[in-house]
């Protein structure tokens, strides 16, 4: 049996109905082979990163098991964003269709051309601790800071965590 491992998954859209973009991107991360989702985040409404003359963005984070390796899952998740219309450009906080950033993998540190895990910005970023922060409240990034206490500390930007709509 192959082992699995826990990773954690930041998913962000300003384009093209962000909240069906993100939720259509957690349904296709759920048909990952060797992977299972484990919890799902309510959806974030919070403020550009980058360049304020863009649309607010719809950002959540899911949790999966999977066999597969880093790269393995990097290659899944890109397909993800290619589907949906993601066109990679060097506008580095510009807008996009769909972002799926693997934020932690296991308790692993990974750094190579295509990848850095932990996230490279996740420590900063409210739109990624505040939904990792709700499904995994007790979650130790690698270097041993507590997930709950750099949530309860970040600037939250005004952003808003979205009701659950009716299905």
């Amino acid at each position: 049996m192959k082992k699995t491992t826990t990773a954690y998954i930041g998913l962000g859209s300003n384009l093209s109905n962000p909240k069906i973009q993100v939720s259509n991107a957690a349904k296709e991360i759920a048909h990952i082979a060797s992977s299972e989702v484990i919890a799902l985040s309510a959806l974030y409404l919070s403020k550009p990163m980058g360049p304020q003359d863009q649309d607010d963005y719809i950002n959540a984070v899911i949790a999966i098991t999977t066999s597969l390796s880093a790269l393995e899952l990097l290659d899944a998740l890109q397909a993800i964003e290619n589907a949906a219309g993601r066109i990679r450009k060097d506008n580095r906080w510009g807008a996009r269709i769909l972002d799926c950033d693997i934020l932690l993998y296991g308790n692993e540190s990974i750094e190579n051309e295509r990848l850095t895990v932990p996230h490279y910005g996740m420590k900063q970023r409210e739109f990624v601790l505040l939904p990792l922060a709700e499904i995994a409240p007790t979650l130790q990034l690698p270097d041993g800071s507590a997930v709950s206490e750099l949530a309860d500390n970040i600037n939250n930007n005004g952003i808003i965590k979205l009701p659950l709509s009716p299905s």
